[in-house]
């Protein structure tokens, strides 16, 4: 399977979690593929469209949103460019005056069997909180996010432990499963 994806910190993440228990192999290709606007399931969609006519077959590509309580679920699928523009203290100052720093963290990976086909969503989530960065500033927001009953940030945590527990470990856990069946 073809995973569209640029991010080297995203890749093996993924080649990771794919490796536990019947090895999924993932090449990766990195195209440029403008964003739609709008919500995470839309813009996975039309990624994932566009990713499968550029390649001329399946694929799968992810989208990852960081989703305030105070704000609705904003930056939601835009926290690439909140985390860009504002950094990890301006995305904790962007909650200051509100009762919660409820957040969660959502993954959504779509796949496609090739052009023309609908992409199929695989989602996971995990609730947390956002709080000042902890841990090393090596991939976006792990830093500010701290996982639900566990007392860390994602950056804190040993990869293995985070990987049992993310939203991309749960998105992708789907994708396997989904992805076995095929095979059978």
């Amino acid at each position: 399977v073809v995973f569209v994806t640029g991010n080297a910190n995203k890749l093996k993440e993924v080649r990771a979690i794919l490796a536990q228990g019947q090895a999924i192999e993932i090449d990766s290709r990195d195209l440029d593929i403008p964003e739609v606007q709008g919500t995470t399931q839309e813009v996975a969609v039309a990624k994932c469209k566009r990713a499968a006519e550029l390649l001329g077959g399946p694929c799968i590509t992810e989208d990852t949103a960081l989703c305030f309580k105070a704000l609705n679920g904003l930056p939601g699928p835009y926290i690439k460019h909140f985390m860009k523009e504002l950094g990890h203290d301006g995305l904790n100052t962007l909650l200051e005056g509100f009762p919660t720093k409820e957040a969660w963290a959502l993954c959504t990976f779509a796949y496609s069997a090739g052009p023309e086909t609908e992409p199929l969503l695989f989602e996971g989530r995990t609730e947390g909180t956002i709080v000042p960065a902890r841990g090393p500033a090596v991939f976006g927001w792990d830093p500010i996010f701290q996982a639900e009953d566990t007392g860390k940030t994602y950056a804190e945590m040993a990869p293995e432990d985070k990987n049992r527990i993310s939203h991309r470990y749960r998105a992708l856990d789907k994708l396997r499963t989904y992805l076995q069946g095929m095979e059978k």
